[in-house]
């Protein structure tokens, strides 16, 4: 039934997959779910968007030998933050060329640092750097010297207040979070929306202990704002599309930059080379249809880059 939600044993059930998976891939944001009391559930529609993304092979290979073969099915690791807009590339991208790309959602600080290691080709970011001000590139530069990496734009984020339609609580600055009456839902440590709601707390002077539900947190914006939508908190810090999915109402804080890095290796290059311009294409630009709460007038912007643009032909 379409609003029937299913239990951690019965997902591990109807995937042949053990609980202790399950879980793991709730932790990760790649499946999500919510909780009654201390009890998880997955809906029904849920469970159906991550068929449909477990769906997505890489296109076969002609089975002909020749020069001209050449095998592209080795999958593309893609790190880091949770991002409707991300999740609707590694679809797109997957259907529309011969390269697979597996996601993983993380969180900024944990994707950036899997692609650091050579554990991953693409990490999703949007990290603030609370002494510049600045989003992703300090990060960035720090890390990676002697690399081949390309930073590219994807979209400009809406983050602020996610509360019940009609504000019930009348939640309209930081200050209000530390109220008895508000019960707050927050995000991992390591997700770039915590580094921004940190920054902003400390910049207010705010004892993130006077805040009720700092220490309780979820792996994605949906996820948390799933709470609110079940009545189960007042407020989370979030984006604005995952207020407007859940018909719930939101009051903007600042405006953030969301950023794709490209690490290069031989073994990925090609594969990269193709992503990196499927993302630039018209093709791409007008599949992006749900777009509130996001500017995509820069998407495709290379904005740092220790590899040549004659070197990745672009």
């Amino acid at each position: 039934m379409e609003d029937k939600a299913y239990t951690p044993d019965e997902v591990a059930q109807i995937f042949q997959i053990s609980k202790h998976t399950v879980y793991e891939l709730i932790k990760r944001g790649e499946l999500q779910a919510f909780k009654i009391g201390n009890k998880m559930r997955i809906e029904h529609a849920e469970l159906e968007r991550f068929k449909e993304n477990m769906k997505a092979p890489a296109k076969k290979i002609p089975a002909e030998p020749g020069p001209a073969a050449h095998n592209t099915a080795v999958p593309i690791r893609l790190s880091g933050s949770h991002d409707f807009l991300v999740e609707h590339f590694a679809k797109q991208a997957t259907s529309a060329l011969t390269v697979q790309i597996q996601p993983s959602y993380i969180g900024s600080l944990e994707g950036l640092m899997l692609l650091y290691r050579g554990q991953s080709d693409i990490a999703a970011m949007h990290l603030l750097d609370p002494t510049s001000h600045e989003y992703n590139l300090p990060f960035i530069q720090q890390l990676f010297i002697y690399e081949q990496i390309l930073v590219m734009r994807l979209a400009e984020r809406e983050q602020g207040f996610i509360v019940a339609k009609g504000n019930p609580k009348d939640i309209q600055d930081f200050s209000d979070l530390t109220r008895k009456n508000v019960q707050f839902i927050n995000r991992q440590k390591g997700a770039g929306t915590r580094f921004l709601l940190d920054s902003k707390l400390s910049a207010h002077g705010i004892n993130p202990n006077k805040i009720n539900g700092y220490d309780n947190e979820e792996w994605n914006h949906l996820s948390a704002a799933s709470y609110i939508s079940r009545g189960i908190v007042d407020v989370a810090f979030g984006i604005q599309s995952a207020a407007s999915q859940l018909g719930l109402d939101f009051i903007p804080v600042a405006r953030e930059n969301f950023d794709l890095v490209f690490r290069f290796t031989d073994e990925n290059k090609q594969s990269l080379t193709e992503l990196i311009h499927y993302l630039q294409s018209d093709s791409f630009k007008n599949s992006l249809t749900y777009l509130e709460g996001y500017d995509v007038s820069q998407l495709g912007k290379i904005i740092y880059q220790t590899t040549t643009a004659e070197e990745l032909s672009l």
